[in-house]
Parts: C-alpha cells; sequence; structure tokens
C-alpha cells in the first residue's frame, strides 16, 4: 500500500479522533462553568436599619438580588415561582434588581423585569448603583436572603442546582421549609450567577 493512500485512510480517523477531543473538552468546560458557584459575601445577620427595604412584618421577608441582564437568573426566577406558589401567604417577596448609577430606570427593565412582575406576591424593586445589594452583601445575581419577622437572617444562597438550571436544589428545599417553618436554625446554600454589580453581562 502506498503511503499517500495509508495516509488518506489514517487522516479521516484522526479528523474525528481531534472532533471528539475537542467536545471532550468543550463539555468538561460547560460542565465546569455550570457547576462553579458565585461569590458570596457575608448577609447581616439582622435586618440592616439603614436599609430602604420594608422591614420584615408579621411574616418571613424573602428578598432576592438579581442582575436584569443574567441569564443565569432566569432559572431562580422560575424556583421563586415555584416558591410563591407552595408558599402563599407565608412569606412577603422581592426581587431587587441592580442598575448601574446614572442609567435609565429602563435599562433594568428586561425579560426578566417582567418575568419577576408575573410572579405572585412578589415586589419588584430597581436598585441604584446597586446600594442595597451592599448593604446585604449580595455579590452574585440569584442571592435569596430570608429573614424572620423578628429581622434575625435564616438562610443566604442560591436556590438552583448550577448556573441556569431550574428543579430541585439543596437551597430551594432548606428556603420552602423555612418558610413553612419546619425548619429551625440558619441555613445557607451557593449561588449561581453573574457578578452583580456587572455592566457588561451575556445578556447585554
Amino acid at each position: 500500500m502506498s503511503f499517500p493512500r495509508r495516509l488518506s485512510q489514517v487522516l479521516p480517523a484522526v479528523a474525528v479522533g481531534a472532533w471528539l477531543f475537542a467536545c471532550g473538552v468543550g463539555l468538561c468546560f460547560l460542565w465546569s462553568f455550570a457547576s462553579a458557584p458565585g461569590l458570596s459575601g457575608e448577609a447581616p445577620r439582622s435586618w440592616p436599619a439603614e436599609s430602604r427595604l420594608p422591614a420584615p412584618a408579621g411574616v418571613p421577608e424573602l428578598v432576592l438580588f438579581a442582575h436584569p441582564r443574567c441569564p443565569c437568573t432566569r432559572a431562580t426566577l422560575e424556583e421563586l415561582d415555584r416558591l410563591m406558589v407552595r408558599c402563599a401567604d407565608r412569606c412577603q417577596a422581592k426581587v431587587v434588581f441592580f442598575l448601574p448609577e446614572g442609567e435609565p430606570e429602563t435599562w433594568a427593565r428586561t425579560d426578566l423585569w417582567e418575568h419577576a412582575v408575573r410572579i405572585p406576591g412578589v415586589t419588584v424593586l430597581s436598585d441604584p448603583g446597586g446600594r442595597e445589594a451592599a448593604r446585604f452583601g449580595a455579590l452574585t445575581s440569584g442571592e435569596v436572603l430570608l429573614y424572620a419577622p423578628s429581622g434575625a437572617l435564616l438562610y443566604q444562597g442560591g436556590i438552583t442546582a448550577s448556573r441556569g438550571h431550574a428543579g430541585e436544589s439543596a437551597g430551594s428545599n432548606a428556603l420552602q421549609a423555612l418558610v413553612r417553618g419546619e425548619q429551625a436554625g440558619f441555613s445557607e446554600a451557593p449561588v449561581f450567577g453573574c457578578p452583580m454589580t456587572s455592566r457588561c453581562s451575556p445578556r447585554s
């Protein structure tokens, strides 16, 4: 068998092998990205007096801090929607969207904002300059905090199992139990999303 003929038989196999290797590397990268949590700050253990958000009154207060252009946050909003259906009248909930300093209010009015508005029992607010997020130590979009009627912190973290993937997770289960009064003490879980104060995000 001549060398050119032998080479023509080997090259397709090499090409297929290289393609499979590249696919494997790509999948590993995507999995690593999806499973890598964002930064988590230190939330105040009691409701900050300087906050302009209304303090808990009679029922637990859930606050979700979000970036309006973070694609990962869509799954978080889906989980919040499920939570509010299951725990109706057991808590008050707010979604607070980051708004860069100097940007008009419309900057935050994305489809994620509209999604949050449609969730029953949820109040949606903007956070100019990310001041409230800073007060509450929220560094990553999708950070959820739950405070007891007394103002004590009950939960800090995310409610999805990975980036952009809705469905049951340790965080959502813990949060649901706390809202229903089925669990005592403080719980936390990783949060998956984009940096809270980023101007440039995948949805920009």
